[in-house]
């Protein structure tokens, strides 16, 4: 679905997208506050901000490179309103990977649209019509949806799995910066192979097909199995191996 274009009535002040400085200090103190509560989600993309640097160019770069991308970046399809249209997402038939999302963020009360309203806190410039924004707003709007496609729950250790499969797929320094804070903590306890299985999703991130080069409407209405076969997602079996209840036990909820 082609993109509404929501900035032709509303002329804006261009603004240039030179790289980023890296902030480490800024970062230490964000993931200090996610490590005492996981559901801080604007730590994230303070410590996003803060460290991605030029992340974020390089992955829309790699887009342009691949089979589809091109076509993809033409589009400019913002995909958060695809999931917030439910009639759509109803649509999906089940045992797809959108039938799963459908569930998911229904059951954990969860939008696209939430998640976005958090990332502008601080950071306007994430709805400025600019390839490289539009990229990113991409990369933050299927977060939920790679919980889908790992196994990942959102328990603590989930959310830190899902930390490590998305550095090893986006390359930026603040996904590693999370992932090697919760794997520091995890190592306090010797209950169960905490630090791992964060380990392992690293791998299966690194293993996979690159996500962000995606199609995801088309994703959406794929068998969930096939998908993952398709993309190279193996079974997260360290984390499947490790009781649901000691799962939050390790790192904070």
């Amino acid at each position: 679905m082609a993109a509404i274009d929501t900035y032709a009535s509303t002329p804006r002040r261009p603004v240039a997208f030179a790289a980023p400085k890296l902030d480490w200090l800024a970062a230490f103190r964000a993931v200090r506050r996610l490590l005492n509560d996981k559901e801080d989600t604007t730590a994230v993309f303070e410590i996003m901000r803060a460290l991605n640097g030029t992340a974020t160019a390089r992955g829309y770069d790699k887009l342009l490179s691949t089979l589809q991308g091109g076509r993809l970046a033409y589009e400019r399809a913002e995909f958060a309103q695809r999931l917030m249209d439910a009639a759509w997402l109803d649509s999906l038939p089940e045992g797809s990977v959108g039938a799963a999302y459908r569930q998911f963020i229904r059951a954990e009360h969860l939008s696209a649209e939430g998640l976005a309203e958090v990332s502008r806190q601080g950071a306007q410039a994430i709805d400025e019509p600019h390839p490289y924004a539009w990229f990113g707003r991409r990369t933050r709007d299927v977060h939920d949806l790679w919980h889908i496609l790992s196994g990942y729950h959102r328990d603590g250790l989930g959310e830190a799995c899902l930390v490590a499969f998305s550095y090893a797929q986006t390359k930026g320094l603040g996904w590693a910066l999370i992932g090697v804070a919760a794997a520091s903590q995890a190592r306090k306890s010797r209950a169960h192979p905490y630090v791992g299985v964060i380990w392992q999703g690293y791998k299966r991130g690194k293993a996979a097909a690159w996500l962000l080069g995606e199609d995801y409407e088309a994703l959406m209405a794929e068998p969930l199995d096939r998908a993952r076969r398709r993309l190279g997602i193996t079974p997260p079996t360290i984390y499947d191996s490790i009781p649901p209840a000691a799962r939050d036990g390790v790192l904070p909820t």
